[in-house]
């Protein structure tokens, strides 16, 4: 069964030693009513050493990130053996395969994609998007560090906007974390 709540854009991108993880507020209900504007899906983790960003089922994606942040507390941290740790148990797992959603996780060093696949995709330009405005946002970021001297967190910023004028699941409430 299909959730009824969903619906974002997230957004992180790393420049000159500078690595944010930019997201919208909205969570759609169904596919034609918006049922909160300000949601709040990227946080901090493991003392504000890590930053996820989460796109699918609400309830689905904060269950993935307390796993996520069970992981890193298991791991000392470790973004990549976390990361790898929280994948395999999302795909083994008969309850958590069935969860729907997507993370970006990012410390200092690195950026990740997670999915319930099985997937730890590490961006090679060190840009990645996911969510129902991902493409759009994907594309903006990767025009505007191609093309300008903006910082991580303008291209991220103007990223979200773009995709946020296109996507109707997408709005402009936005909350930026960087590590």
């Amino acid at each position: 069964m299909e959730s009824m709540f969903r619906g974002t854009t997230i957004c992180a991108v790393k420049k000159d030693g500078q690595t944010v993880v930019c997201g919208d507020g909205q969570v759609t209900m169904g596919q034609s009513v918006i049922f909160k504007n300000n949601a709040v899906k990227v946080r901090r983790l493991y003392n504000d050493k890590v930053v996820i960003g989460f796109a699918g089922s609400v309830a689905d994606a904060f269950s993935l990130s307390e796993k996520f942040e069970g992981m890193l507390n298991k791991f000392s941290g470790n973004l990549m053996k976390s990361a790898v740790e929280l994948a395999s148990l999302w795909r083994m797992d008969k309850a958590l395969r069935q969860l729907d959603a997507l993370m970006i996780v990012a410390d200092k060093e690195r950026m990740l994609i997670i999915s319930g696949t099985g997937e730890v995709i590490e961006p090679e330009d060190d840009i990645c998007a996911i969510g129902s405005g991902g493409n759009y946002a994907l594309a903006a970021a990767k025009a505007l560090k191609q093309n300008t001297k903006l910082s991580a967190k303008e291209i991220a910023t103007k990223a979200l906007e773009i995709a946020g004028s296109i996507c109707v699941f997408t709005n402009g409430n936005l909350t930026i974390e960087e590590v």
